[in-house]
């Protein structure tokens, strides 16, 4: 057994304290979970999973909460824990600390650094021919625009829907977003996005947010920009491990950007790459990023010499590089990437069945694009039914709140995926389906390391805090 499979049991013991255990049998618990770490070498070989696979059946039952009283289900657990770093990534990153060079080009001519060993992993999972990293996928994001020769306000076509940092990053390249609708599916509106590009035939790039993973009609999306003679680019943060039509994310568009922050799939705390199959684009990103004199010879994954030109003197060098201490805690994780996309799936499957099954009536949760083959569940969003009112909505928050679970509203008033806060890049045009949806949409992260236990108790949170709300407003 390893020691992190009872970290959640620890944590709750913790949580309901003397007034339920003796100290004693709490501090002899602790004392057998610190032996078996001890006795087991696997002990921290996290990412490839250390819970159960079995996903037991949801029980609807009265539960003990962290007080000591019989109530409702509560959850003890922190919605926030990350994946943690694979033993083989703590080692590595620890002899890179001994060994100094945690510089990408601090290496022998002829040798791979461990950020270019890891550009060669992700390109191999991807199957894209060409890969930078980067300190982050925001930096990617602005130089997908850099490279595909957005000028100095240029007009960039975008989702309504999507994080804080893809406005920010075409801000960051000079740029002017233009923001097309989403559906209730959390994708972008395909109609709106041809009446957007109608509406600016001077805009030629279009940048495409999956946001939570979730991949539109992109043989539409390709047709479309195609017809106007527009840049097709993706943002792939949150869609790494995701296929449609059986090939990985990110091969619609000329390029694309994946995310290794915190809470994406794999996890360097910040960081991003590049992805394309252009050499042109590959070698200016390599240049943008820091390979300046000769330095692209030191790299695995672009292209000849030859297509760098003159790049090294007439392009900045901003200095963006992924360091190699980045990228030897992410390169074991790619190795676990399908078998937690298994785990994932699996326990969204059974949660999602479980809410359909008891308030499937008060909530809509969105439904993929057929074109989706493969799907990467690490979060759940749902959007509560109509009848909630702001202040219901509000209710139902604060009692998922008041039972351990953390749900975000995307239309929150502070919420960094909420247009109405990007006054750095405001919308010029009323997009009143995109707030419709995000007034009533909810979001709950999935975390790996939670036990299916676990999720029950979410389930059980989501439900009876809806049935709360609707009972003390008549509505149930």
């Amino acid at each position: 057994m390893q020691f992190l499979i009872f970290m959640p049991q620890i944590h709750k013991l913790k949580k309901l304290g003397k007034n339920i255990y003796d100290i004693t049998m709490f501090k002899s618990i602790t004392l057998f979970c610190a032996l078996c770490c001890i006795g087991c070498s696997n002990a921290l070989l996290t990412n490839p999973m250390t819970a159960s696979t079995t996903t037991k059946s949801p029980t609807i039952k009265p539960t003990i909460n962290p007080i000591g009283v019989p109530d409702r289900a509560y959850v003890t657990n922190d919605i926030k824990t990350p994946d943690p770093i694979p033993i083989e990534g703590q080692e590595g990153a620890l002899e890179l600390m001994r060994s100094g060079r945690l510089y990408r080009y601090n290496v022998a001519p002829g040798e791979d650094s461990v950020v270019s060993l890891c550009e060669k992993e992700i390109v191999a999972y991807t199957g894209h021919k060409y890969c930078v990293a980067l300190n982050s996928c925001g930096s990617a994001l602005m130089l997908l625009l850099k490279t595909t020769g957005l000028p100095v306000g240029g007009k960039v076509i975008s989702n309504a829907f999507t994080f804080g940092a893809v406005p920010s990053a075409i801000e960051h390249a000079g740029g002017k977003a233009v923001y097309v609708e989403s559906t209730m599916d959390m994708i972008i509106d395909t109609e709106d996005l041809e009446k957007k590009l109608k509406s600016n035939p001077d805009c030629k790039h279009v940048l495409i947010s999956h946001m939570r993973g979730k991949v539109a009609d992109m043989d539409t999306i390709k047709h479309l920009c195609d017809k106007y003679d527009a840049i097709l680019l993706e943002d792939c943060a949150h869609s790494l491990g995701v296929q449609y039509k059986n090939k990985h994310s990110g091969h619609h568009g000329i390029a694309c950007a994946i995310s290794a922050q915190s809470y994406k799939m794999i996890n360097s705390g910040e960081g991003g790459f590049l992805l394309t199959d252009d050499a042109d684009i590959a070698a200016q990103t390599a240049v943008y990023a820091g390979a300046y004199e000769g330095l692209s010879a030191k790299h695995a994954t672009v292209p000849p010499k030859e297509a760098f030109k003159d790049y090294p003197v007439t392009i900045p060098n901003y200095s963006l590089r992924m360091s190699n201490l980045a990228a030897a805690v992410i390169r074991p994780q790619i190795k676990t990437l399908d078998e937690r996309i298994a785990k994932y799936n699996a326990r969204y499957v059974a949660l999602v069945n479980d809410l359909e099954n008891r308030v499937g009536d008060h909530m809509y949760i969105p439904q993929l694009d057929s074109g989706v083959s493969l799907m990467v569940h690490d979060s759940v969003q749902f959007c509560l039914d109509a009848k909630f009112t702001p202040t219901m909505l509000q209710e139902f928050l604060d009692e998922c709140s008041d039972h351990g679970l953390p749900v975000e509203n995307f239309g929150h008033k502070t919420n960094a995926r909420n247009f109405v806060n990007w006054g750095f890049a405001p919308a010029e045009d009323p997009l009143p389906k995109t707030a419709t949806m995000l007034s009533r949409a909810c979001d709950v992260r999935m975390p790996l390391m939670w036990e299916d236990e676990d999720f029950e108790d979410m389930a059980n949170v989501l439900v009876e805090s809806i049935e709360k709300v609707l009972g003390d407003h008549g509505m149930l």
